[in-house]
């Protein structure tokens, strides 16, 4: 990623490796989420949709959303640390946890309702809201409460996957597509009650999110340097883990196999989702490992995907507002006319443009919309901190 012809400093107070991931973790989400707003994953190539079934089973599904909640965990780690380094109490910090909390539980409620019904960040803000102690929780308890949530979590994501295994084989994807409304206010009214699911989401992310915290303690991606060795074990083990775990389920989800049996169909389910807990957190150690090499010195690349981790909370909501622009009947209404790969190259193509709007915003020295309002909200009489986490954090 570095180039001769071009370097730039890491912002003064921030760590490459977190919002290096964060940029990348954007792309994995794309992909995760561009097939649900489509109305067949069928497009005549059997080949082609085969092999890309078999790519955004392996790759993205339940894996994006791991990598996702270990980060948001990390950096309400992160946070606690630089709060602490200031000279805060726990008191202050707990209030500001508290505040960020709730504002992160009504930026998701508006996500849900204004733009599509695959929020993340509600559930994030109502797991912090139900747990905040447990950022200064023990190393014990953390490890305990994450091995203990783990079951549950694996068991609510297997249910999704069974059932979306399910729809495919009976060529009826489980998708957004046949409950679009026919225009935009219909749609916000049959959003209005979909934010009371964020609820069962959170036994889903506590896993991630208390490891997370447990890796900022030891500031494995704030100082990659000094943890290359674990960060290297983590990578290599963590990424062969979800390898061996999820392709079952990928050769199950190409055709490339076929089982009737519910049972064996569950099975496949839990190594896969479990094994993604695994991919997700060893995508992250790979990213470690990529900035201990890159240095303080990163290139262009690099500084615009650093850019787009900074900036993570608004370009997640702008590929919602793509999705809305581009698949529902009131807008452009692609749903029927993008094959599954296509779905692909646009969530690409959206990834490349947030990776080119967010170098613009930092070279111009814009911060995110998103991240202004959420710090705002979360520093509401003080003056917001320089380095305080980006919200995805």
């Amino acid at each position: 990623m570095n180039t001769n012809s071009y370097t730039a400093p890491v912002p003064a107070g921030r760590s490459l490796a977190p919002d290096l991931a964060r940029g990348l973790m954007l792309l994995l989400i794309a992909l995760a989420h561009a097939p649900g707003f489509l109305s067949s994953w069928r497009s005549g190539l059997p080949l082609l949709d085969d092999v890309t079934l078999f790519m955004k089973s392996l790759i993205a599904d339940n894996q994006a959303r791991a990598m996702f909640v270990f980060l948001f965990g990390y950096g309400l780690g992160q946070l606690a640390h630089r709060h602490h380094a200031r000279g805060g109490d726990w008191p202050g910090l707990r209030k500001l946890l508290r505040r960020r909390s709730v504002w992160l539980v009504l930026i998701g409620f508006a996500h849900t309702i204004l733009l599509v019904p695959i929020d993340i960040v509600a559930i994030y803000g109502l797991a912090l809201l139900l747990c905040t102690p447990m950022v200064r929780a023990t190393d014990r308890t953390l490890g305990w409460t994450a091995a203990l949530t783990l079951l549950p979590a694996t068991l609510l994501l297997a249910w999704q996957s069974v059932n979306a295994q399910l729809g495919l084989q009976a060529g009826a994807p489980v998708t957004f597509a046949p409950f679009m409304e026919p225009n935009y206010g219909a749609h916000v009214l049959a959003n209005v009650t979909k934010p009371a699911q964020a609820l069962l989401g959170v036994v889903m992310v506590l896993p991630g999110m208390l490891l997370g915290i447990w890796a900022a303690r030891r500031r494995f991606l704030d100082r990659p340097t000094e943890h290359r060795s674990t960060l290297r074990r983590a990578a290599l083990g963590l990424l062969a883990l979800a390898l061996l775990g999820r392709l079952p389920a990928a050769l199950l989800a190409a055709g490339v196999w076929h089982t009737d049996s519910i049972s064996l169909q569950w099975t496949v389910a839990a190594a896969h989702d479990l094994t993604g807990f695994a991919g997700g957190i060893g995508l992250a150690a790979a990213v470690g490992l990529a900035a201990a090499r890159i240095g303080d010195r990163p290139g262009r690349l690099t500084t615009a995907l650093a850019a787009l981790g900074q900036r993570s909370l608004t370009f997640y909501l702008f590929q919602s507002a793509v999705w809305l622009a581009l698949f529902y009947p009131f807008t452009f209404d692609l749903r029927a006319e993008v094959s599954l790969a296509g779905s692909y190259g646009i969530a690409a193509a959206v990834f490349v443009v947030s990776v080119l709007l967010a170098e613009w915003m930092r070279r111009t020295g814009q911060r995110g919309p998103m991240e202004v309002l959420l710090r705002r909200m979360s520093y509401p009489r003080a003056k917001t901190p320089a380095d305080s986490p980006s919200p995805a954090r």
